[in-house]
């Protein structure tokens, strides 16, 4: 019986540990491989499984313990006794973290799949390392302790006591906290992580080296709107140049150095390298790769203020880039209808653009329809051309004048730029317009944020139809988030006739602002998916008009 036991605890434990350790993972990657993010994602977002499995920790381990001391030294009733409970409380608790662990398992829900990078292979390699350990000193125990010819004594003595205690334990304290083991095995690999990372970036910085005599690189960062500026940036100057741009949202060190190291060519004339921060010195950081010779700062707002803590500290790290190119005696351009960084710019030589601001490049004769957008754009030195897209909303003509103002300075003249900016598409996920005949979609699932979401809300007042919200609300605002997303739901009252929120707790605040403009309760919904939310409102009945449904942001699998 004894080995039949044996049998089922390490089958149990090697299933839960690698169903457990996969999600853990998975949930590493998704929090950029930080470990602070990650232990304080486990704390917030896990909690409930952790707490769980303390308690089943405890029916593991500590129940036997008490049991086998109670029984020490009784007769061999009391023995099979024990042996009968030293069986049922460690299974019970394997039986548990593995049902748990294989539930986490990775569902076709999932909006980003794990992705075995090379990283994450040594970190599987790692963690292997460290649970043959644990094997190895769980077997050398029970090896030690395993009762003499594999049956129990008349009497419960310490032998008993170590083997019916000590070697299920061990089990059950590394998978519960398998979240933490991994960090550890992060740590162990640390050294080695750090000198790859620089092997790669010095790599990136001799590949840019030898381009520098006809290589120009733009730096672009901001808030928000920064990779809308990029893509339309590299549609304008495709007019007169061979162009580069960081793909999609690779825009921290390492994605910088991926694209350089796989994509930059001796016959690309300018480099656009779009640079994200959520921490002081990220800015710095790639600026410090690329060296930029141009920078564009879209915007500031309070977006990451969980980990920058204020609005003062954005303000700072946006504004490396105007640091780093001011070094090299470069131009930086600004977005002077930002509040902020028109106070920061004070004490600054740069060159504005807006709508409202009237002392750079400027926006005159705007006119925004569902159709697209008209306006006229006029140069410092009071040459002006009007312009029409098919995008719609004031963010995206401010987005599209900071382009402007770029490749105009590179010598594309006004009148040249027209037909490019008529290409111009919508950015994926960033406020893209998608007809799906019966109803049109207004797609801003990327990352959410104040500013963000009053444009949104804002186009989509412009269209004509049943206005519907489908949002999970914002994060990583700190202190400011539930008031921020309070303000949301104030706002999104006066425009949509329907809000579906995804997820009860993390959409109250949402739900409170509603519920302050005194919104109709019969008009929201609160979903417990995304899924869950179209459903809905695929449902809803319409009145003949057409549903226009925009999807402010969509939260990824930690959440």
């Amino acid at each position: 019986m004894i080995n039949l036991f044996l049998a089922v605890l390490v089958l149990l434990y090697i299933t839960a540990m690698v169903f457990s350790a996969r999600h853990f993972i998975h949930m590493f990657q998704l929090n950029s491989y930080k470990p602070k993010v990650q232990a304080k994602w486990i704390c917030n977002s896990d909690r409930k499984y952790f707490l769980q499995s303390m308690i089943y920790l405890a029916l593991g381990t500590v129940v036997p313990l008490i049991l086998s001391l109670s029984y020490y030294g009784k007769d061999v009733e009391c023995v099979m006794s024990l042996l009968h409970f030293a069986v049922i409380f460690p299974l019970v608790s394997l039986i548990y973290f593995t049902v748990t662990a294989i539930s986490k398992h990775p569902k076709k829900t999932y909006k980003t799949p794990l992705v075995y990078t090379a990283r994450i292979k040594r970190l599987i390699t790692t963690l292997t390392f460290i649970f043959v350990i644990f094997i190895v000193i769980d077997a050398c125990i029970a090896f030690a302790t395993f009762p003499k010819d594999g049956v129990l004594d008349n009497a419960i003595g310490v032998r008993e006591v170590v083997f019916f205690v000590t070697v299920p334990a061990i089990p059950c304290v590394f998978i519960s906290l398998m979240p933490f083991v991994i960090l550890l095995a992060n740590l162990i690999n640390r050294p080695l992580e750090l000198m790859i990372n620089r092997h790669y970036i010095n790599d990136a910085k001799r590949i840019l080296e030898s381009c520098r005599s006809h290589l120009r690189v733009i730096g672009i960062t901001g808030s928000f709107g920064k990779t809308s500026v990029k893509y339309f940036l590299e549609t304008l100057l495709s007019v007169k140049y061979n162009v580069l741009k960081t793909p999609g949202n690779f825009n921290t060190p390492l994605g910088v150095v991926k694209t350089i190291r796989g994509s930059l060519r001796a016959t690309h004339d300018i480099f656009l390298c779009e640079m994200g921060a959520k921490n002081v010195g990220d800015i710095k950081e790639i600026c410090d790769i690329v060296h930029p010779d141009m920078g564009i700062i879209t915007s500031v707002g309070p977006m990451h203020l969980e980990s920058f803590k204020s609005i003062e500290n954005v303000i700072k790290t946006k504004f490396e880039l105007a640091d780093a190119v001011s070094q090299k005696g470069g131009e930086v351009y600004a977005n002077f209808d930002n509040e902020y960084i028109v106070g920061e710019c004070k004490k600054r030589e740069v060159i504005p653009y807006g709508i409202d601001d009237v002392s750079g490049y400027t926006v005159s004769n705007l006119h925004i329809s569902e159709l697209g957008s008209e306006f006229t754009v006029t140069s410092p030195e009071g040459e002006s051309c009007e312009y029409r897209t098919r995008l719609i909303g004031k963010h995206n003509v401010l987005n599209i004048v900071g382009a402007i103002a770029v490749a105009h300075r590179l010598g594309i003249d006004l009148d040249e730029l027209r037909p490019a900016v008529r290409k111009l598409e919508s950015v994926p996920h960033r406020l893209q317009l998608i007809d799906k005949g019966e109803y049109t979609i207004i797609d801003d699932a990327y990352n959410s944020n104040p500013s963000g979401t009053k444009a949104a809300l804002e186009t989509l007042s412009m269209t004509d139809g049943m206005k519907i919200l489908v949002t999970p609300g914002m994060v990583e605002l700190g202190g400011m988030e539930y008031a921020l997303n309070k303000e949301f739901g104030v706002d999104a009252a006066k425009v949509c006739d329907f809000v579906a929120l995804v997820g009860k707790k993390q959409t109250q605040p949402i739900y409170d602002g509603l519920k302050s403009v005194d919104y109709p309760e019969e008009k929201i919904y609160v979903a417990e998916s995304l899924n869950d939310a179209m459903a809905k409102v695929y449902d809803l009945t319409s009145g003949g008009k057409r549903k226009i449904i925009l999807l402010e942001n969509d939260l990824p699998d930690n959440y």
